[in-house]
């Protein structure tokens, strides 16, 4: 756009509201997308570790060790999961991602000895095939859900909700059910389907832990029994999840992605993950259940991306984190090899959030044979654990810069904020100061 003197955008209409405005003038109808907020709020860059220097005392990183190990689950399972590393993978499903994409998923995780998490959808052979650890995901749809798929399961997660649509259900367009889909669905071909918002056989805690028996007993007390919160009322979420029975809590922020759902929820319901994280260690606290023998394990995603972000989400509390946009784009998604073919869509690498449409160039979220073509879940596989190793040797640097033998050992008392909302958020003190907004002195 050609540059005029004198003209001035509004802050308010913006040309991006503009827009929007005039698409939903001529449409009648909202946006639909996948990704996640788009929005700038406070997240972990906010944050800076105090690496050791006289007060502590910094570990050399070619002499001594920094363990990454991490067990969830064993509150009440009889087999909990013992990871490696402490970055998961988050549940993505099978419609949303093409049959290869979750194989190399299954791949990448089962290389560096961690888990990934099937979705919404059911269980593929492709993913349970290579899946070291695959934990199952027990959504409002019930898609694909059936006992003996919970069986071979090694952990099952209850979602409540996710980051980008808390209270809200996701949509899988027609031209993504297949037949495969659809019989993994009970599902017509062709139709679009959107997800429930909230489980048909519980209205509250109370059945909650009704049906977390009920999942324990299928499964012979075996399984770890995650519940998944998007971050909404975190504190009061996480303790009525506790009371219920759950031995691992995820609370994903407001920056987790989604495969589609409607803008309007992606960008103006729930809160940043950095303002989740205190609330639900608090609430761990309260009921003394964080990081003791037998307590409940928290599990944080929404927005993580490098190794600084896993090691700052452990510093505040968290005892493991999961990824999902971000395995995507290291399995190839948004690569920039595609770009031709994005142009074509009317997008970009680095932009594209369509994933609804089913026309991923790069075989990833897509059910189009010609397109599932481009992608190779072998090389994928290898790229997803490239990055996962890649984060967990970041973290392990930043820890050890803190004088720390284990990622679990980071406390909030090595952070500190560059700005007063994000120390107010993630409960740390302004940087040069011992100011905590919002506590007294």
């Amino acid at each position: 756009m050609t540059f005029r003197p004198g003209l001035r955008e509004s802050a308010t209409f913006d040309r991006n509201v503009v827009h929007e405005i005039q698409r939903a003038a001529d449409t009648g109808i909202y946006d639909i997308r996948g990704w996640g907020a788009k929005r700038k709020v406070p997240h972990f860059d906010d944050l800076l570790f105090l690496g050791s220097s006289m007060s502590r005392y910094p570990l050399e990183g070619y002499r001594e060790k920094c363990e990454t190990d991490v067990v969830l689950g064993d509150r009440h399972a009889k087999y909990p999961l013992h990871l490696d590393i402490p970055v998961t993978i988050a549940g993505m499903s099978f419609g949303a991602l093409s049959g290869g994409a979750k194989d190399a998923l299954g791949r990448g995780a089962s290389e560096v000895g961690t888990s990934t998490t099937t979705g919404d959808g059911g269980m593929t052979p492709e993913e349970r095939g290579q899946s070291k650890y695959l934990v199952y995901q027990y959504l409002p749809s019930r898609y694909g859900m059936n006992p003996d798929d919970l069986r071979k399961a090694d952990a099952i997660e209850i979602v409540l909700g996710q980051g980008a649509k808390p209270g809200g259900g996701g949509m899988l367009l027609g031209q993504k059910i297949t037949e495969r889909v659809a019989g993994m669905r009970t599902l017509p071909v062709g139709i679009d389907q959107r997800s429930a918002c909230r489980h048909p056989d519980w209205t509250g805690p109370d059945d909650l832990a009704i049906k977390i028996i009920e999942l324990r007993e299928i499964t012979g007390w075996e399984k770890p029994i995650y519940v998944k919160v998007g971050a909404t009322r975190t504190y009061y979420d996480v303790k009525l999840a506790v009371k219920a029975g759950a031995d691992v809590i995820v609370v994903d922020g407001m920056q987790g992605g989604t495969a589609a759902t409607q803008d309007v929820f992606i960008e103006h319901v729930g809160i940043p993950t950095l303002a989740a994280i205190p609330q639900a260690v608090q609430a761990l606290q309260e009921m003394g259940m964080h990081r003791t023998s037998g307590g409940v394990q928290l599990i944080v995603s929404g927005g993580i991306r490098s190794g600084a972000d896993v090691a700052k989400a452990m510093a505040l509390g968290a005892d493991a984190v999961a990824i999902g946009t971000a395995a995507l784009i290291a399995l190839g998604d948004n690569d920039p090899k595609y770009e031709a073919e994005y142009a074509k869509l009317g997008s970009a690498a680095g932009f594209y959030d369509d994933f609804q449409d089913g026309k991923d160039p790069a075989g990833i979220t897509t059910q189009d044979p010609e397109l599932q073509r481009n992608f190779d879940p072998i090389e994928g596989g290898r790229r997803l654990a490239n990055y996962l190793r890649v984060l967990t040797m970041e973290a392990q640097t930043i820890a050890r810069a803190c004088g720390k033998s284990h990622l679990r050992n980071l406390e909030p008392q090595d952070l500190v904020a560059l700005t007063i909302e994000s120390a107010a958020m993630a409960r740390v003190p302004l940087a040069g100061t011992e100011w905590i907004p919002g506590r007294a002195f």
